[in-house]
């Protein structure tokens, strides 16, 4: 007899090999899609410290929310890899970098996800380039409180960021070869210099716009300084303009160089943004303030360049004066302890121009509750429009400073109320020059009161400046050149 036809185990047997042949069709896709992203992952540096899930969102400029903020995609070689080569240096003989030679001997930097920043005064004062990009790798859902919000598409976005450490990559010039950072023959500042400069012009976003939506972060006076003309149509966030400005040579063959500046068109209020240096002293809080027994104090070099010739004669007019400490040295370890000793038991902090006009030495004032005098008539300040710098700080004329006896009487004329009231708004705006968000590499949430976000709200409001200057370059007819109007401020 014929065995009989199971048509059950048929069907069972038929939807098993279906089943098997979809898992491993589905198998096969992940790998793929797995070899695929690690690809991806290798040729896109920062890449492989977020999640890079796009959204589309629409480019709005009149969101007064968020500003839209694409990063160019640099190699790793031209930001943390930067870090990775300043801790392989065997040591570093500049001032102030015991500290940092001290965790290159523990080889401490190198345990977290990103290398840490220097803590060597001289680079750390210049760090926003860190902080600002580490808020930018953050994961999407940590970002909730963050101004900038990152889009993974160049036509979404209301300004191209780009990710170069400027800085660290000129202090690393200055510390190892010194004598060649004015040149471009063997300057491994300037080959990095023009590797971004390529990579950034070469890019549709940049033929787009020129690079005028275009954000460098250029902290350190001398950062960028054989490009500067060609990235000048950019957003540049500085820390004044006093290394962009150089003296009339007959005005310093008449030995005046405080003043007489050739303006020049690569840097402007209109166009740039000023950004705090980061604070070296740690923040004091106003129920800590104590009763502070020293009228002014200042600690510093006595002798400076150009403006900051003003320095040494206040200097010499001040060293003798009652209640007047005057401290030649440097923020290193030893220095460090001092400062805060003497700002934290001092009244009044002075803040004389130096080489530049401002100095991270402002920004300590503030941490340390320490009421700025600003002898800088050309200085340049953070926030200003949401800051309002009178209210906590004291801002006297070069020429009524350097009048016997007249600064120490007109501080020694404000009373306790209004010390005390200098103090209190002093307190309310600490948290806005800080930059560290309290997370390795800067990579988490940053406060919503922070310097970051003070930052990108700055550049938000020149968003309608920067699409205006982009539409006009448009409807110039071909080889037309117009010179730039940006010394207007």
């Amino acid at each position: 007899m014929a065995p009989k036809y199971n048509s059950k185990a048929s069907t069972c047997s038929v939807s098993t090999l279906f089943l098997s042949i979809s898992l491993l069709f589905a198998l096969l896709l992940s790998l793929f899609l797995l070899s695929s992203n690690q690809t991806s992952k290798s040729t896109s540096p920062l890449s492989c410290l977020v999640s890079t899930t796009a959204t589309n969102v629409p480019n709005n400029n009149a969101n007064s929310d968020s500003i839209n903020v694409y990063v160019s995609d640099l190699p790793r070689s031209l930001n943390y890899g930067l870090l990775d080569k300043y801790w392989s240096l065997s040591h570093d003989s500049r001032l102030g970098s015991d500290i940092d030679n001290e965790i290159r001997s523990t080889n401490s930097w190198n345990n977290k996800k990103v290398p840490i920043y220097p803590e060597s005064p001289l680079i750390k004062q210049y760090s926003a380039e860190y902080w600002i990009l580490g808020d930018l790798i953050t994961p999407p859902e940590l970002r909730s409180g963050s101004f900038a919000r990152r889009v993974f598409d160049p036509e979404q976005a209301d300004v191209i960021y780009v990710p170069f450490f400027a800085t660290l990559s000129s202090e690393l010039q200055l510390g190892t070869a010194k004598g060649v950072f004015r040149k471009k023959a063997g300057n491994e500042d300037y080959a990095r210099q023009k590797e971004v400069l390529d990579f950034v012009k070469g890019s549709e976003a940049w033929k787009r716009s020129g690079g005028r939506d275009h954000v460098f972060v250029l902290t350190d006076p001398v950062a960028m300084f054989h490009v500067r003309e060609e990235i000048a149509p950019a957003v540049l966030l500085v820390v004044d303009f006093g290394g962009w400005y150089k003296i009339d040579s007959k005005a310093s063959s008449n030995g005046n160089n405080t003043s007489d500046m050739i303006q020049h068109t690569q840097v402007s209020l209109l166009k740039d943004v000023i950004v705090p240096y980061t604070h070296l002293l740690p923040k004091l809080q106003l129920p800590e303030n104590q009763k502070r027994q020293t009228l002014l104090y200042f600690k510093g070099a006595k002798h400076r360049h150009r403006g900051g010739l003003v320095r040494e004669k206040l200097w010499d007019l001040l060293m003798n004066e009652p209640g007047v400490t005057m401290e030649e040295g440097f923020p290193n370890a030893t220095g460090k302890e001092q400062s805060i000793k003497g700002m934290r038991n001092s009244e009044f902090c002075l803040h004389p121009a130096g080489d530049t006009p401002t100095s991270c030495r402002l920004f300590d004032a503030i941490q340390s509750l320490c009421i700025p005098v600003i002898i800088s008539d050309n200085i340049e300040l953070p926030f200003e429009g949401n800051i309002d710098y009178t209210e906590f700080s004291i801002f006297v004329a070069v020429y009524e400073a350097l009048q016997p006896n007249w600064l120490v009487n007109h501080l020694k004329s404000y009373t306790d109320v209004q010390k005390s009231k200098f103090r209190q708004n002093m307190a309310r705006v600490q948290s806005i020059f800080q930059y560290d968000n309290g997370y390795p590499g800067g990579i988490g949430p940053v406060p919503v009161d922070g310097a970051v976000n003070h930052i990108w709200r700055k550049v938000h409001q020149k968003l309608p400046m920067i699409k205006e200057a982009i539409v006009r370059e448009k409807r110039k007819p071909p080889n037309v050149s117009v010179p730039r109007r940006c010394h207007c401020t």
